[in-house]
């Protein structure tokens, strides 16, 4: 299938640069799946789509200051580093800019003691494709405190301005550190919603998906079917377990909150197919395009993604490509937000 199918015009004064100040003011698109027909509302007309016994699934991973800007300790060049993901032995997979001036044996400063000594130093181990590189941190303390003292929010490159409250691009119920980028769909969100929905007998269950820039990267392909999806890693609970599987068992809805969500229910799906979900963790690279038959998910909520992007295609496997092109188009017609700190779009 060609990556083609999936493009559409998006004006660039559409995507959003700044969030709203009020997580819930965003405008909502709901999409019936079926029909294809369209709707207009306000987020908090979520509530009024969502059911007594429906299962909101929300992903409670925390992004980490993940940028690092310092220099080469050779030179003195300026250098960026994206922590993308942990490895062993601070070991993590990395993106380096500038890549081409950055090879292994590079080590690269961060940071400054009151002896003018580095605070934490890398260690290049090896090159990827992409910029991706592995590198191993030395350092003295606890290596989360020093990136807190250290790093920058890793905020989408079409967001320009600084954002001054960091916990903005978080989720409310954000738990578990690991990400490097939000789930955004879930930033939205606000605790006393999440309370209102389940007043009304809405289920909530956690999971967690680390996101790594894999998501969110371009097709490196003109097929779908050539692409490779980076893995990102995924943890389960005994309790979300036994949460799904009732669902499951009782034909209930189950409405993944952004195709983080989505994607790890899914694997979810594959991995148990057969059996009862239980408590585990691993990595997923799956990939979802038109075709795919989903196991868990009935509904999403997610934002509006780039055109020719996995993320326009995952949904389109939701909903059908027609639908999705269709609604996409009336976002643009209806200047809807894009991206990030966008609109919501509920596919139901």
């Amino acid at each position: 299938m060609n990556v083609d199918l999936f493009d559409f015009h998006l004006p660039e004064e559409l995507i959003a640069q700044t969030p709203l100040l009020e997580r819930t003011s965003s405008r909502l698109l709901m999409l019936s799946k079926e029909s294809g027909q369209v709707e207009h509302g306000v987020f908090t007309d979520l509530a009024d789509k969502l059911e007594a016994g429906d299962v909101l699934v929300l992903n409670d991973t925390r992004v980490l200051p993940a940028r690092l800007l310092g220099k080469k300790q050779e030179t003195g060049a300026k250098v960026e580093l994206l922590l993308l993901t942990q490895l062993e032995n601070d070991r993590w997979e990395v993106l380096a800019k500038p890549a081409k001036r950055i090879k292994v044996g590079t080590v690269l400063c961060f940071g400054e003691n009151e002896h003018g000594e580095p605070i934490l130093t890398a260690t290049v181990e090896a090159e990827a494709d992409m910029g991706g590189r592995t590198v191993k941190f030395n350092y003295n303390g606890i290596f989360n405190e020093l990136l807190d003292q250290l790093g920058e929010m890793p905020l989408p490159p079409y967001i320009k301005e600084k954002l001054d409250e960091k916990e903005r691009y978080q989720t409310v119920y954000s738990k578990h550190d690991g990400s490097a980028a939000a789930p955004t769909a879930g930033l939205h969100f606000t605790t006393q919603f999440l309370e209102q929905l389940q007043t009304k007998g809405v289920q909530l269950a956690y999971i967690t998906l680390h996101v790594g820039l894999g998501t969110f990267r371009p097709m490196s392909s003109d097929t779908i079917e050539e692409h490779e999806m980076h893995a990102e890693y995924y943890e389960l609970s005994e309790e979300t377990a036994q949460i799904l599987q009732r669902a499951r068992d009782e034909n209930r809805r189950i409405v993944a909150v952004g195709t983080t969500s989505a994607r790890t229910l899914e694997t979810l799906g594959q991995r148990f197919k057969e059996d009862k979900l239980q408590a585990c963790n691993g990595w997923t690279s799956i990939f979802i395009f038109p075709g795919y038959e989903f196991q868990l998910v009935s509904a999403l909520l997610t934002n509006f993604h780039l055109p020719k992007s996995t993320l326009v295609m995952l949904v389109s496997a939701l909903a059908s490509r027609d639908h999705i092109m269709h609604a996409y188009n009336v976002a643009v017609q209806e200047q809807y937000r894009f991206f990030s700190f966008g609109d919501a779009m509920f596919i139901y």
